[in-house]
């Protein structure tokens, strides 16, 4: 009887083990996102700071921060659907400050209004440090021809605008250019589904436990004589 139902026995217990074992590691995945989302709400509380030439993205993502200077007119146009505001554009302008020009993502551009004039009047900004990378294996190339660019990356961008590589995205300026829609940065948009995943796993290996004890039960069962 033990040799007959040795298999499905190894057989249910291993793949018990294993779709636990994802669960686990999904449940691992939730606190280490819980975590980030934490810090990253922390850091988009603290005070504002003054913007400095030495920022870099692996200590100062999403730091908060006050500057002043002058868009000069030059802008990348992001195609984006997925905002709050809807549909539209992305203006990545450079702007200039007493650091030398920078990239300032100024919110969004409604698609019937990209031929407006941009405006190019000192301003003060309030914003957020953030590095970027919407960019994938699939993303088209920017079409040079109408300004329209597909994806976020701060090396690009900067190369083409002949800027810093820091990008400061907008919460607020003084005065506001009316073409455009803030959209400050939050943790809204930060995709966290571990604890969906693990759920899932978790019921996988029910329902792999009750198949391999139904398994082992009819291995057990007598066989009918003709």
């Amino acid at each position: 009887m033990l040799r007959k139902i040795l298999f499905p026995s190894i057989l249910g217990i291993a793949g018990c083990a294993v779709l636990i074992g994802l669960g686990i590691w999904q449940v691992e995945r939730l606190a280490w996102k819980e975590d980030v989302i934490a810090d990253i709400n922390s850091r988009l509380s603290a005070p504002h700071e003054p913007l400095s030439r030495f920022v870099n993205e692996a200590q100062d993502e999403y730091t908060r921060v006050v500057l002043s200077g002058r868009p000069t007119g030059e802008e990348l146009h992001v195609l984006d659907s997925g905002t709050a505001a809807g549909t539209g554009y992305r203006v990545i302008t450079k702007f200039e400050t007493d650091i030398g020009a920078i990239l300032l993502d100024q919110g969004l551009l409604a698609i019937d209004n990209k031929a407006a004039e941009p405006m190019t009047r000192q301003m003060r900004v309030t914003g957020t440090l953030l590095w970027p990378d919407d960019q994938n294996d699939s993303t088209p190339p920017p079409d040079a021809a109408d300004n329209i660019w597909f994806a976020r990356n701060v090396t690009t961008m900067s190369q083409a605008l002949g800027t810093l590589p820091i990008l400061v995205v907008a919460n607020q300026t003084s005065p506001a250019d009316p073409r455009l829609t803030a959209l400050p940065v939050d943790t809204a948009n930060i995709k966290n589904d571990h604890l969906e995943y693990a759920i899932t796993w978790f019921l996988l290996a029910g329902v792999w436990a009750i198949m391999s004890l139904y398994l082992i039960r009819r291995t057990l069962q007598p066989e009918k004589e003709d």
